[in-house]
C-alpha cells in the first residue's frame, strides 16, 4: 500500500469520520461503497473522497466502488486503532468524570490506567472503576506504568508544573483541555487540544450565518 509522507492534518481529522461511516454500512452488511456514498455522509465531494483515500493506496474499483471491511480495517490500521497505549487523566472535576466515565478508550487505542487530582476529598473515591490517587504520586506511576499519554483536566494555571512532571517522567503526547499551549513549552510533544469554547463559537458563527441568508 503507497502511502504519502506529506498528510495534510484535514485528511488526518477527517479519517475517523470515515472509519465510524464504514463500521456502521459493516455492522449492516453493506460490502461496497461508491465515494459518492461516502461523500454525502462526509457533507463532502466524491472527488474530495477519492483525493483523501488516494492518500494512502487505491482501494476503490470503477463501477464497484470501495470494499466496505477491507477499507474499513486499512484506516483502523492507519490510524492505530488496534495498538494500546497506556494514559492517565489528571484533574477529576466534571470534565474529568465525563470522560473516564464516557469515552470508550479501549476500542480507541488508549487505556486509561490513572486518574489523579490534589483535592483531598476526591483522592481515593471511584470514578470509571478507577480511584483517584495523589497528584504528588504521579511522577512515580508514569515511570513504573510506562505512561504514554496524559489527559489534561486541569485549570490553565495548573498545568506547567504537572505539564514538566509529566515530561520528565516520558510521556509525549497529550489530549489537552487545559487552554495551555503545551507546543510553547516542549518541542517534541504530540498534543490534541480540545477547546469547547471554541467548538461553541463556531456553532454560534453557522447559527448566525443561517439566520442571515
Amino acid at each position: 500500500m503507497a502511502k504519502r509522507d506529506n498528510i495534510s492534518s484535514s485528511v488526518i481529522r477527517r479519517l475517523p469520520r470515515y472509519y465510524r461511516f464504514l463500521r456502521e454500512l459493516d455492522s449492516r452488511g453493506v460490502t461496497h461503497v461508491s465515494s459518492g456514498e461516502l461523500a454525502r455522509r462526509m457533507r463532502s465531494t466524491a472527488s474530495q473522497v477519492r483525493q483523501d483515500l488516494n492518500c494512502f493506496g487505491e482501494f476503490g474499483q470503477q463501477g464497484i466502488g470501495y470494499n466496505v471491511s477491507m477499507l474499513r480495517d486499512v484506516i483502523e490500521d492507519i490510524l492505530g486503532i488496534k495498538c494500546m497505549y497506556p494514559a492517565i487523566l489528571i484533574g477529576a472535576g466534571n470534565i474529568g468524570h465525563a470522560i473516564a466515565n464516557q469515552v470508550m478508550f479501549e476500542g480507541r487505542c488508549f487505556e486509561l490506567i490513572g486518574i489523579f487530582d490534589k483535592d483531598p476529598d476526591k483522592i481515593g473515591s471511584d470514578v470509571g472503576g478507577l480511584v483517584i490517587q495523589n497528584v504528588d504520586q504521579l511522577e512515580s506511576f508514569c515511570r513504573s506504568h510506562y505512561v504514554t499519554t496524559a489527559i489534561l483536566c486541569v485549570p490553565k494555571a495548573a498545568v506547567e508544573p504537572i505539564a514538566e512532571t509529566l515530561y520528565e517522567s516520558g510521556v509525549r503526547s497529550f489530549w489537552n483541555f487545559s487552554h495551555y499551549d503545551l507546543n510553547m513549552k516542549f518541542d517534541n510533544v504530540i498534543v490534541e487540544n480540545v477547546h469547547i469554547s471554541d467548538s461553541l463559537m463556531q456553532l454560534c458563527f453557522r447559527l448566525k450565518k443561517t439566520n442571515s441568508d
